[in-house]
Parts: structure tokens; C-alpha cells; sequence
């Protein structure tokens, strides 16, 4: 019961400010997406080696400020919701249990294409050979669609949290009314009995 006397209804100005977090942290991603890094062969102007020239890290900087802003995200529907480890229980809600899966599973792919996306984006192969090698033809550079796919799971995971959230919050605001309503009618009807029985 300790539970339901702690929960709270869903609230509408949380769910739009997960869903700008989200989205900000979508965009983000579209960003890094669209600004990979690239390379190209040079030679040295010092000596008779060759090395990559890149051309910008934004890329980089774009996803792992995507990274922190879907982890602030996260945090707060765990918060808010309390992992799903405390006030109602919700085993019954296969719903809240589902989209609480789904929103982790989501959360966490995305995670790890932004970090294995940055990481990779930022490493930059400096020199490569000699002019008469012939395999200087191009530079390592990240492969394209990983930040894509950090994306497309940060829109799963938008709807997945608010569903989560809200199966949450619809749950445990149902129980304590309950609670309430069954403590209500307990009290009148003493108060009847007490006017009955009295001389």
C-alpha cells in the first residue's frame, strides 16, 4: 500500500519533455549521420610518405552529445517510473512490462551505436606507406547507417518509454484511488453503524 500512496498520475508536461529529449537527441543523431568523417590519401610534403587527411570530427561531438541527452532521457522515465522495482506492482500489466523491455532493449542499442560510432569516427589512420605502394587508395573512416541506427531505435525508444510511462502512472493511479475510495466507504459506513446503534 506503501506504493500507492507515493504514486502519481502521468503527467502530461513530462511526457513532452521526454519527447524533446528524444527528439533532440534524434536530431543529434542525423547530424553525426550526415557529418562522418572522411578521408583522403596525401602525400607528405616533407618526405616520400603518405598519410590520410580528415576532414572534420563533428560527427564525433554530434553523437556523443546524443549519447548524454537519450541517458538524461532515460533516467528520468526511470525515475519517474522507479525501474519498475518499487510502488505497484505491475507483474499482471503486460503492456507496461512489455513497452519497460522495449524501451531498455532500444535504449541500450542505441547506446552502444553512438559510442561504437564516436569512438570510431574520432580514430584517424595518420600515415600509410610510401608513393610507390599501390594499396593507398583510401582512409578508414565509419561506416555509413551506424548513427542511422542509433536514430531509428531513439524513435522506438520514444514510444516505448511513453507507453511504459504511462501503463505506469495509469496503474498505479488506479490503485490508489481504489485504496481511497475503499478507505471512504469504510469510514461512512462506521459513521452509520455509530448513528444506529446509539441510544
Amino acid at each position: 500500500m506503501g506504493g500507492f500512496a507515493t504514486s502519481r498520475p502521468a503527467s502530461i508536461g513530462l511526457c513532452a519533455f521526454l519527447s524533446f529529449l528524444n527528439l533532440f537527441a534524434f536530431l543529434l543523431a542525423v547530424g553525426a549521420e550526415r557529418r562522418r568523417s572522411t578521408g583522403k590519401v596525401v602525400p607528405d610534403e616533407y618526405d616520400d610518405r603518405s598519410y590520410c587527411l580528415y576532414d572534420t570530427d563533428a560527427s564525433t561531438v554530434y553523437g556523443v552529445s546524443a549519447l548524454f541527452v537519450l541517458l538524461l532521457q532515460q533516467a528520468i522515465v526511470t525515475a519517474a517510473t522507479r525501474c519498475l522495482c518499487f510502488g505497484p506492482a505491475l507483474s499482471s500489466r503486460g503492456c507496461a512490462v512489455a513497452a519497460f523491455v522495449l524501451s531498455w532493449t532500444t535504449f541500450l542499442i542505441a547506446e552502444a551505436c553512438l559510442i561504437g560510432g564516436s569512438v570510431r569516427n574520432a580514430k584517424h589512420t595518420k600515415y600509410l606507406g610510401y608513393y610507390m605502394k599501390h594499396d593507398l587508395v583510401s582512409c578508414a573512416t565509419l561506416r555509413k547507417g551506424v548513427f542511422a541506427a542509433a536514430a531509428a531505435m531513439m524513435l522506438i525508444n520514444l514510444v516505448a518509454s511513453l507507453v511504459y510511462y504511462w501503463s505506469y502512472s495509469k496503474a498505479a493511479t488506479g490503485g490508489f484511488m481504489k485504496h481511497q475510495n475503499e478507505v471512504g466507504v469504510g469510514m461512512t459506513d462506521y459513521g452509520l453503524d455509530m448513528g444506529v446503534s446509539g441510544p
